[in-house]
């Protein structure tokens, strides 16, 4: 498949606004979803996939028929259809810069604004290739649109390429990920994979099996409004019980001080008035232990402003989200193997380092599909600085073929 093709692609699948909802109820969690689903479902059928299905929530899988005469393990292959709500994903307008020459690039649809390699010094990794950049007024969407294009483009060129052999293979498009859900409602017998792969990493080369232990913690404060000309010994301002609850935490533990391995606490939300205030944070962190101390870190802030003030003027509410799928993808690290050797056999060096966050593949491991996470391609996620190398999409979109090849290769037995 050109690049031509691909982008075209991407670009058609990223104008078509996907945004989530943490405040909704429903799956999807915003009827918008449904739009690319739909196109999803119906283009799998178009390029020849069989089994193809879109269910109730908006999964949509499909199947690429083993080409082989003997047994293969079927593997998969996952990415998202959603966007995040950090970040407005509606009216997505793409600037399409070719041959990059290393220079800052005018974000067009805001005055003055530039993506600019003295800020994004990986930009100057991709000089002489096409970068799809954002206006400057919307993310981009290559979270995780640039995954969807890259593993239907890999479905075709394998359909297209029958001389590649491979087993079979199933895909599954999920909505919702960006709000923590894209794996809640993923029929992992109905997809029917021993071991799949998701497409959300970022640079190139990106090749992943650790991410965070998660949490979210939101964090309620009771004041006390009166007059303020008569406040004096009455008043209680729930804002300051807040500023104190921030103040009391370590300052750079938090994710613009913390790299690799290091966990933080995360500010997300802060709202409220003299009566009552609520703070939100996530809590990540790689270590498993470390995670636990970082909850009971909070716990312990609140208990202190309690004992301190002699009433319950702080509550707090923790929920975990997702675990480290790191004991999960240890036992069959050959899946992990088969994907380097991909890389290396494209000529891309794997970079293999833990994630930073969190894919569906995190909660898909621990729901019995061992699930590492693969490139996608694309840099700045969740804002308006979002960038993605064609290049990348394309040697993406040829290590899926590659690992479906090697996959058939080693139990060719």
């Amino acid at each position: 498949m050109t690049n031509q093709a691909l982008l075209q692609r991407f670009l058609k699948y990223v104008k078509i606004d996907t945004e989530s909802d943490p405040t909704s109820n429903s799956t999807p969690s915003t009827s918008k979803q449904w739009d690319l689903a739909q196109l999803l479902f119906e283009e799998l059928q178009q390029i020849g996939m069989t089994e193809v299905t879109i269910d109730d929530n908006a999964y949509v899988m499909a199947t690429l028929d083993s080409n082989v005469n003997y047994n293969v393990p079927t593997i998969g292959f996952v990415s998202h259809f959603d966007t995040t709500p950090d970040f407005t994903g509606a009216h997505v307008n793409p600037q399409i810069i070719e041959n990059y020459d290393g220079l800052p690039i005018p974000l067009k649809g805001v005055p003055n604004l530039f993506l600019s390699p003295e800020e994004f010094d990986d930009l100057l990794l991709y000089k002489g290739q096409t970068l799809v950049t954002t206006d400057g007024t919307t993310l981009l969407g290559a979270d995780d649109k640039a995954g969807i294009t890259e593993i239907i483009c890999a479905m075709e060129h394998l359909i297209k390429n029958p001389q590649i052999k491979h087993g079979k293979i199933r895909v599954c498009f999920t909505p919702d990920e960006e709000i923590g859900r894209g794996a809640h409602k993923f029929d992992v017998k109905q997809f029917g994979a021993e071991w799949a792969y998701t497409m959300d990493g970022s640079q190139i080369g990106e090749l992943e099996y650790e991410n965070f232990n998660a949490a979210e913690c939101k964090v309620n404060f009771k004041g006390k409004i009166v007059h303020p000309g008569y406040a004096k010994g009455k008043m209680e301002n729930a804002l300051y019980y807040a500023t104190a609850f921030i103040n009391a935490l370590p300052r750079t533990e938090t994710p613009e001080e913390t790299d690799g391995y290091e966990g933080f606490f995360h500010l997300t939300k802060c709202q409220g008035s003299v009566d009552s205030a609520e703070l939100n944070y996530i809590i990540r962190d790689h270590d498993f232990e470390k995670f636990v101390n970082r909850k009971q870190q909070l716990q312990q802030v609140a208990d202190d402003l309690n004992q301190k003030y002699g009433k319950v003027i702080v509550t707090l509410e923790i929920n975990d989200q997702y675990f480290n799928m790191k004991s999960k993808i240890e036992p069959v690290m050959f899946i992990v193997d088969i994907a380097e050797e991909a890389m290396r056999q494209e000529g891309i060096e794997p970079l293999i380092k833990p994630i930073r966050g969190g894919t569906d593949g995190s909660q898909l491991s621990y729901m019995g599909l061992p699930c590492p996470n693969i490139f996608a391609g694309g840099h700045n996620f969740h804002g308006r600085y979002e960038y993605v190398p064609v290049e990348s999409m394309q040697k993406a979109m040829a290590v899926i073929c590659k690992i479906a090849e090697l996959t058939a290769i080693k139990f060719n037995k």
